[in-house]
Formats: structure tokens, C-alpha cells, sequence
């Protein structure tokens, strides 16, 4: 990390934040289990998640991902990731605790940049307060939804509104208590050039037509933001309710998932670094056969590799960042692509190895080892498949070749 220009400021905020994880949200862990288990409902909004964000908010510990400063810190990407990474330590937690968490991330930013006065209002303020959560509507059940241009929730216009009928599914957040508003990604145009059919818009959970018919677990895992199978049937939303225009969505999205996926692999980062804190942890006090498993060759080689895939990992990350502050996202696709593929496979190696020298305890939840390796697993499709990502990398490789080659290399 010293590679690359940090701030006093930047400095002082990882310190906080260390010092944060370290006061209050490692200890708050048992005691959000505990309310969670005691309300037995999956989507429960315990109390300790809104003490531990007063505490962030007194510290100075809010909106840290918001490049604006109007409404954040206004760190830049690199300046930010760290900070992502500390609080992917203690996944559930932190994030939230800090009003950090995916996908209201990604939907300030996009009504920040493309929202109108009365939505950064009505949806904007509320969310950078952390009174109120959103939810993202974009993958359907019924086509492949890592090719985007396939999406198939229809808005048709009629007169001074669009009357929005389809199903979508994954839509993290849309079971948390305070989620209010979607941000829902649909065909306007089916007629247009692929890349300007798509629109976004901004619909209320509560709209007549909106049902939520079910929430997916990952893994069997019920997460408390839920994610969630929606249905909508005649959904009216004014025109004025169009982000950007119509025919922006493949635009948005393209602008929205950068900073987004940066944001997933530092976390994914931060729950390697846990990960092998565990392991290391275990290994030094487990004894078998008469000798400390940390003793053994297999177990060392499992932590040195550890360590040096996640200082690989964190590089390439900062290099993207770095890559997206000062040259664009545009131009730092292909890392964006390259990280999005790396850091959660790291961390789910790392993962599946402490699991291992956990032995049984390690898919229990008595350590938080088998969730991250469920979430982990399932970064591995959340804003495009490993496979989609090595493709435009694959592509861009064959391009830089062939255009050498026809200039007569």
C-alpha cells in the first residue's frame, strides 16, 4: 500500500476505523447474534446495528465510499479501498454500521450523478442519513442475465408515465426492514440499437403492482438484507422518474458497477485477511498426533500462500483504483475485470483452508468461516461471472494482438 501516494487524512481515517472494529463492532458481533436469534426473523433489524451506527456517525465514520463532497469525505478510489477492506473484516456489520453498504453504494452514487432534486429529496438525503435502504432490480430469472442486453422487464410508455410489467430476482436488500425504493433496470425500446433499449427508473417497494414474492438464500443462507424474487404487474411510474433518459441504462449501469466491484474486492480482501487470522489462531492451538498443526509443512506452505496471494490481490485492487482515479473508468476496465476475478477467488481459497484447519468447527457458526465462504462463493456471479470478465479481458488481449498484427508486426 505504501506504494502508492496516501494522504494524512486517508491515514487517519484507516486508524479510526481500525479503532472502530476494534471497540465496537468485534465485540458487538455475539450480541447481534443474540437479538438476531431472539426475534426469530431471518430479516430482523436488531438494535445493535443502529447503536453501532450512531457510534460510526459520532466518530466521523459515515459515507465514506462517496467521492462527492458534498454528501461524503470525497475519497478517491484508492483512498477508499482500504477503508472497504476493514470493514469487509466483519462483513454484516461494519459496512452498515458505517452507511457503506452495497447496493446503497452504488444507487447514491447514480442518484447523485443522474437523480433529479426531488429524488435526491425524496430517496437521496434519506439514504445518505441511513434512515431508509434501497434495493437494485436488475438480474431476471427468466433469461441470462450476465449478457444484460437480454433483460426483459418491459416499460412501456403511456402518455406521462411507464407501465412496467415483469419479474426480476437478487434484488439484495429488498427484505431489510427500512428498504423503501428501487432502482429497476427494463426494457424501454426493444426496437433501438441493443445498447440504448435498456432504461433505469426509480420505483417505490410500496407502488401498487410491486410484490415481493419471495426471498433466495445463498447457500441456505437467509440474509438479513434478503434478496429478493419481485414481481411487477401494471407498476405506473411518471416519466419524471427516468434516470438520465431513456435509452441511459446500459450507460448507468456500465458508470455504476466500477466503483461497486472495487468495493466487493476489498471487502473480499478484508474477509481473507480474518480468514487467515483464524487460521493461524487454530493451527497454533490444535495439537495432533503430538505436534501443533501449525508445525506441520502443509499447514505453513497454507499460510505463506495465503499471505502472498493477498498482497497480490491487494495490489492489483490499488492498481485499479489508482487506475480509475487518474486515467477513468473506461480505461480501467480490464483490471476492473481482472480483480472482480482474482480477490474473491483468493478469499474463498483462503476460506476454504481455515475451514479446513477449523476441522468440524469451521462449517459451523460458531466462526464466521462457512458464511464468507457462502457469500464469497457467490461474489463469484454478483455483478457478472468470472466468466463474462475473462472475456473482455480475452478480447482485449486478441484486440491489441490483431491490431499489431494488421499494422504488419
Amino acid at each position: 500500500m505504501d506504494l502508492f501516494t496516501t494522504s494524512e487524512r486517508t491515514q487517519q481515517y484507516q486508524h479510526d476505523l481500525r479503532a472502530f472494529m476494534d471497540e465496537c463492532v468485534y465485540p458487538a458481533e455475539s450480541e447481534y447474534e443474540k437479538q438476531m436469534a431472539a426475534a426469530g426473523d431471518p430479516h430482523h433489524h436488531p438494535q445493535i446495528v443502529e447503536d453501532l451506527k450512531a457510534e460510526a456517525r459520532g466518530r466521523g465514520l459515515w459515507n465514506l465510499f462517496h467521492p462527492h463532497p458534498e454528501w461524503g469525505p470525497g475519497l478517491t478510489n484508492l483512498e477508499y479501498a482500504p477503508l472497504a477492506e476493514i470493514m469487509g473484516r466483519s462483513a454484516h456489520l461494519a459496512p452498515e454500521a458505517c452507511n457503506c453498504s452495497a447496493p446503497d453504494t452504488g444507487n447514491m452514487e447514480v442518484l447523485t450523478l443522474f437523480g433529479t432534486q426531488e429524488h435526491k429529496e425524496r430517496w437521496l438525503e434519506p439514504l445518505l442519513q441511513g434512515t431508509i435502504r434501497s434495493a437494485f432490480a436488475m438480474t431476471e430469472p427468466a433469461v441470462a442475465s450476465s449478457d444484460a442486453t437480454n433483460i426483459q422487464l418491459r416499460m412501456a410508455r403511456d402518455g406521462d408515465h411507464y407501465v412496467l410489467n415483469g419479474r426480476k430476482w437478487f434484488a439484495s436488500n429488498a427484505l431489510h426492514k427500512n428498504c423503501k425504493v428501487l432502482i429497476v433496470m427494463g426494457k424501454t425500446d426493444p426496437d433501438a440499437p441493443k445498447h440504448r433499449q435498456q432504461s433505469m427508473m426509480v420505483v417505490p417497494i410500496d407502488a401498487p403492482g410491486v410484490t415481493v414474492m419471495r426471498n433466495l438464500p445463498v447457500f441456505g443462507y437467509a440474509d438479513r438484507e434478503g434478496h429478493a424474487e419481485i414481481d411487477f404487474t401494471d407498476v405506473r411510474v411518471p416519466v419524471t422518474d427516468v434516470l438520465k433518459g431513456e435509452g441511459e441504462g446500459f450507460a448507468i449501469s456500465q458508470a455504476r458497477l466500477g466503483p461497486g466491484r472495487i468495493h466487493h474486492c476489498m471487502r473480499a480482501i478484508g474477509m481473507a485477511e480474518r480468514a487467515l487470522e483464524l487460521m493461524v489462531a487454530r493451527a497454533e492451538s490444535r495439537i495432533t498426533f503430538g505436534q501443533k498443526l501449525s508445525e506441520r509443512a502443509n499447514i505453513q506452505d497454507w499460510i505463506a500462500e495465503a499471505r502472498i496471494e493477498i498482497e497480490q490481490a491487494r495490489l492489483l485492487t490499488l492498481k485499479a483504483a489508482w487506475m480509475m482515479d487518474t486515467v477513468g473508468n473506461k480505461a480501467a476496465q480490464i483490471e476492473i475485470a481482472a480483480i472482480k476475478i482474482a480477490a474473491p477467488d483468493v478469499a474463498l481459497r483462503i476460506v476454504d483452508r481455515a475451514i479446513q484447519v477449523h476441522g468440524g468447527a469451521g462449517v459451523t457458526d460458531d466462526f464466521p468461516l462457512a458464511s464468507m465462504y457462502a457469500h464469497l462463493r457467490t461474489l463469484r456471479l454478483a455483478d457478472g461471472p468470472d466468466e463474462v470478465h475473462k472475456r473482455a479481458i480475452a478480447r482485449a488481449e486478441l484486440g491489441k494482438f490483431r491490431a499489431s498484427a494488421g499494422g504488419g508486426a
